[in-house]
């Protein structure tokens, strides 16, 4: 099989699974997309993708990751929480991912109610806080997902334009 062949295939592959992977939190997303068309890249002997393209890539690959950690927090603290109701939504959030979607969802609501209780804050405080960092998550989640669809972007952009 051509060598050109398998690196085309390989870039599909993983490409799609890291855009799938940016929804599910079994597969690093960002990581496998960056791969993916990374791989798409060489199959083309980097003539329209080259190194400027890659390093955009990349830092929007770091992006990802920090968007999604801080989300949580910052939804957290849009809903009156404490510094340490972040500090447990940040947590909870790193924590989460390791119990799939559950983890995900849970576990920052879960690290802000934890934060807030631990501070002798009101349930009804404390609940405040983990719908905040919930919320949060879900609009990092979605900014995620906007990172690897602008990544796909820009790297048509310059394959084609």
């Amino acid at each position: 099989m051509d060598v050109t062949v398998l690196l085309w295939t390989g870039a599909g592959v993983l490409t799609l699974l890291g855009l799938v992977g940016l929804v599910l939190p079994a597969l690093p997303g960002a990581p496998l997309l960056f791969v993916g068309l990374l791989l798409a890249a060489w199959a083309e002997d980097f003539v329209y993708v080259g190194p400027g393209t890659l390093a955009i890539l990349a830092v929007m690959v770091v992006l990802t990751y920090l968007v999604e950690f801080a989300a949580s927090a910052i939804g957290a603290k849009r809903f009156g929480a404490s510094g340490r109701a972040m500090t447990g939504a940040l947590l909870g959030g790193i924590v989460g991912i390791f119990f799939g979607i559950p983890g995900i969802l849970l576990g920052p609501f879960a690290g802000a109610v934890i934060g807030e209780l631990s501070l002798q804050r009101s349930l009804h405080a404390a609940g405040w806080s983990g719908l905040g960092a919930s919320l949060g998550m879900a609009l990092g989640m979605a900014a995620k997902l906007a990172f690897g669809v602008g990544m796909v972007g820009i790297y048509l952009l310059a394959r084609f334009f």
